[in-house]
């Protein structure tokens, strides 16, 4: 019997599972991907820490990793800055002054835009949209009534009211790593941003130019390649970087026919979150041309 004993206890064990044992699958990252009639198809193989794809308005998740990871986003943040001005309705053709408050002390980062330089609310507004511009969305933050405090408390609020439990944010720029947020809050901010005209139209230019007083024109590049691409059709874009983010890039994009939402953060490579939203495209395209072909009569 006492010989018995130790092998009736390994089966038990076996069988309901010993304390503080967790299943091998409870601590990999969480990955869900679409299904097809004949077996599983396999997601792609991503390069970035954290992941989220989902069909836009509320459609089911195509994919998922790591979407509950509480993470800085960089100038992902810029899309909550936009949607607070734009609330505010704060007269985008009023002119606003670069003044050093705007000057980067985080990072020390670089903009062509001196103090001084004057542009209209609007100019600013799409300079940090499109190209991420870090001086134009300071000061777009502190000439919100009450200023930066008071602008980053509706950033805030704003987050609150769509559902986004799990951000935070403490500037307008995203320079700072205290700006935080998970791939799942991240949809959310998408999807309310995509509600904004001037936000789809801003972040989807592939170049704005800009005259400075001294007559010199400057021209801005959109910082998401994709939106030259023909390939691609892109709906809402924005990039985010800094050091403790890593490459970060959240997209509405029409995919096989399907209107969805993806969300990048802390893609190692500089152009690994590129690479990244291409394998989405072509995991999707070729699941839709499967699936199509297994249909009766195709």
């Amino acid at each position: 019997m006492n010989r018995l004993l130790p092998a009736l206890i390994s089966l038990c064990a076996f069988a309901f599972g010993a304390p503080g044992m967790a299943l091998a699958n409870e601590t990999e990252p969480e990955q869900a991907a679409l299904s097809r009639p004949t077996g599983e198809l396999h997601g792609p193989d991503l390069k970035s820490s954290a992941a989220l794809v989902i069909e836009q308005g509320g459609g089911p998740v195509l994919y998922a990793k790591n979407v509950d990871a509480v993470v800085p986003i960089a100038s992902i943040t810029k899309l909550m800055t936009a949607m607070v001005v734009l609330d505010a309705q704060l007269p985008l053709n009023e002119r606003v002054t670069i003044a050093a408050a705007d000057l980067d002390d985080i990072k020390g980062t670089r903009s062509r835009l001196k103090v001084g330089t004057a542009l209209v609310r609007g100019e600013l507004l799409r300079l940090a949209l499109m190209s991420s511009e870090n001086r134009a969305a300071a000061a777009l933050g502190r000439t919100y009534p009450g200023g930066t405090r008071a602008f980053v408390a509706a950033m805030n609020q704003k987050a609150m009211e769509l559902g986004m439990w799990r951000s935070r944010f403490v500037d307008g720029t995203g320079l700072s790593s205290e700006n935080v947020s998970t791939a799942q809050d991240l949809v959310k901010l998408a999807e309310a941003a995509y509600q904004y005209a001037a936000i789809r139209q801003y972040t989807t230019d592939s170049d704005h130019k800009i005259r400075l007083a001294n007559g010199k024109t400057v021209t801005y590049r959109n910082s998401n390649g994709l939106v030259r691409n023909p390939e691609w059709r892109i709906g809402l874009s924005k990039t985010g970087y800094i050091s403790e983010a890593g490459r970060c890039l959240v997209i509405q994009a029409r995919i096989a026919a399907k209107p969805v939402i993806i969300v990048l953060l802390d893609s190692w490579g500089r152009l690994t979150r590129i690479g990244d939203a291409n394998r989405i495209k072509r995991w999707m395209e070729t699941l839709n041309f499967e699936r199509a072909a297994s249909r009766p009569g195709s």
